[in-house]
């Protein structure tokens, strides 16, 4: 029986773009001046701070004033401006501007350099921001630390693991700069983990314990956060005590990864036993741990328990954020409860916050899984009148699949209509919903062509795309063409999988060709695609149907000895055929495959 959280968590409260500029087409064109390092006096003319700057054409308008001031301000005017262009996340347009200061001969520094590099970087062009490097170094400008972590940084953001891991190294050994700090250690570690590369960051922070270098709380959390997601919580409980063997304490960041890793694991004993952890060494709960904890439990099912943690929180003067409310609504929507669900909705805003994109995904997916597509459309119109970014692929494949399923093609089919018009990109999941319904209504010349034009779009179609095509043509009675698509699979880089043998061998048996059937099924174990309970279920439910019970018979064996058993159908044929034969042997067979009997 689950332990209930509910205790230690009382216990632990009591306790306390602009689109002016793109990415530079020659990204050397502004290192052909020569680089001026004098600097000039500040312009008393200039008064006007940039940070107040809330748009991007008032920052580049007061950018460019500034570089034609005579005299020009000193150097870290430029730098300060430079940066507050990139908090505006506007990387390309300081690329520019940077390009427009060498053409007026503003002064440049080490910091210009770090900036102009991270704006590469941010951009994954980390092959130009190594070429920016490169040409400072040349003009005599030295590289610190900082400008190391960021090309480190841009390395892991372009996905170029193997380089980033090389340059560390170098870092180490050839004293390029100054010594690694923790940043340095953090970005590798982390970059290492957030690229899969969960085990490799392990092993590498316990090397640098053993060195000068030694890893700090940050890193330590990293790997523990990777090893909580790969599904190796084990090990993260193993480095957790490690680290404190080491004299490192463990922050709320260390247990809210590993509560998560058990969570998601159905640990809840653990689960327990790390919050009063928490409470003995005074960690506070924060809000993430208990959407955490809202979260696991609405996935279980439990939604009264989660109601239960947003009691405690409210009575503790900890405010539920919108994540805590979309765990809930989803968790109410899961159940099928949607006027629950939509009670939490309507509480989101009385309580300070508005609802996000998520919130309305979920309730209008809730809705059109109650069949009451009408709801969902009202909910959809209202995401709708909020702005366009309430809008997104999710929303309207949900919506689109909504109104498939209820029979309302045309309505669906200009929704998506509607949803390019819009500029929100259908994805494959779009796509696929679409083919589904144009199969299902046996549209299946139309459905090919549909392919054509996602292909057209950019678009590679996956094994469910073609498994829906597979069985639309199965379906339209064109078993030949199906099984000659399957037979196309591999040229296409994919392999058939259990479901498209399913829907190959359900068919050939519902035609009559069982034998076929039967050698499909040891074909496919032969290409590696081990049968699995519902192939079985197909053929011998086909063999019952035309009363071929003896060649059904070995099939139920073999079934029994890979650990299937039958379904609900199969079942209920195996008992009308028990007793019209009154077989013993089928009787021994049925104790075998046939659940609670």
């Amino acid at each position: 029986m689950r332990i209930s959280a509910i205790a230690p968590i009382r216990r632990a409260i009591a306790a306390k773009c602009s689109t002016y500029y793109g990415i530079f087409a020659d990204p050397f064109s502004f290192f052909s001046l020569n680089f001026h390092s004098k600097e000039r006096l500040f312009s008393p003319n200039f008064k006007r701070d940039l940070s107040c700057a809330s748009e991007v054409d008032d920052a580049i308008f007061f950018f460019r004033k500034m570089v034609r001031m005579r005299p020009q301000p000193p150097v870290f005017e430029f730098t300060k401006q430079l940066q507050v262009i990139v908090k505006m996340k506007q990387y390309s347009v300081a690329l520019q501007l940077f390009d427009e200061m060498r053409q007026w001969a503003a002064p440049v520094n080490e910091y210009t350099m770090a900036i102009l590099i991270n704006c590469c970087c941010l951009l994954k062009r980390v092959d130009v921001g190594f070429a920016v490097f490169g040409i400072f170094f040349k003009q005599g400008y030295n590289a610190n630390v900082v400008t190391f972590n960021t090309l480190l940084k841009g390395l892991f953001l372009d996905g170029k693991v193997a380089e980033a891991e090389k340059l560390f190294k170098q870092l180490l050994t050839l004293k390029l700069c100054a010594e690694p700090n923790d940043v340095t250690i953090l970005t590798v570690i982390d970059g290492l983990c957030k690229a899969g590369h969960v085990l490799v960051a392990h092993d590498l922070l316990l090397l640098l314990e053993k060195s000068i270098y030694k890893p700090n709380v940050k890193a330590y959390n990293a790997v523990i956060n990777g090893l909580c997601k790969t599904g190796t919580v084990d090990n993260a409980l193993e480095l957790k005590s490690r680290m404190i063997d080491k004299g490192i304490s463990p922050t709320v960041v260390t247990y809210n990864s590993m509560i998560q890793g058990l969570c998601d694991f159905g640990r809840w004993k653990e689960v327990k036993d790390l919050l009063n952890e928490m409470v003995n060494h005074k960690i506070c709960l924060t809000v993430v741990t208990f959407n955490i904890l809202v979260d696991s439990f609405c996935k279980e099912g439990n939604v009264n328990e989660a109601e239960d943690v947003l009691k405690i929180m409210k009575q503790q003067n900890i405010s539920p954020d919108i994540f805590t409310y979309n765990a809930l609504i989803d968790g109410y929507c899961l159940q099928g409860k949607m006027d629950k669900a939509k009670e939490v909705f309507d509480s989101i805003t009385g309580n300070g916050l508005k609802p996000s994109i998520v919130t309305y995904n979920s309730l209008i997916n809730g809705y059109c899984k109650k069949g009451k597509v009408d709801e969902a459309w009202r909910l959809f119109l209202e995401a709708s009148s909020k702005g366009l970014e309430y809008l997104d692929t999710i929303t309207y494949s949900t919506m689109i699949h909504g109104l498939l399923s209820e029979g309302r093609n045309a309505d669906g089919w200009k929704l998506f209509n509607d949803m390019e018009t819009r500029q929100v990109h259908p994805d494959l999941y779009t796509c696929n919903i679409l083919l589904e319904g144009l199969c299902k209504t046996h549209q299946i010349a139309e459905a090919f062509s549909f392919l054509r034009v996602m292909e057209d779009k950019g678009l590679s179609p996956n094994i469910v795309t073609y498994g829906i095509l597979i069985n639309g043509l199965c379906k339209d009675g064109k078993l030949e063409d199906a099984k000659n698509l399957v037979n196309k699979l591999p040229s296409k880089g994919l392999k058939p999988n259990n479901h498209i043998y399913a829907i190959i061998i359900g068919s050939l048996c519902e035609e009559g060709f069982v034998d076929e059937a039967k050698d499909l099924l040891i074909k496919m174990e032969r290409s590696g695609c081990a049968p699995d309970s519902m192939t079985y279920n197909i053929i011998i439910h086909c063999l019952l149907k035309k009363k071929e019970l003896d060649k059904a018979m070995p099939l139920l064996e073999e079934m029994h000895k890979r650990g299937f058993l039958a379904d609900a159908s199969t079942s209920s044929m195996l008992t009308n055929h028990l007793q019209l034969s009154k077989k013993d042997v089928l009787l021994e067979m049925m104790k075998k495959v046939v659940p609670k009997m």
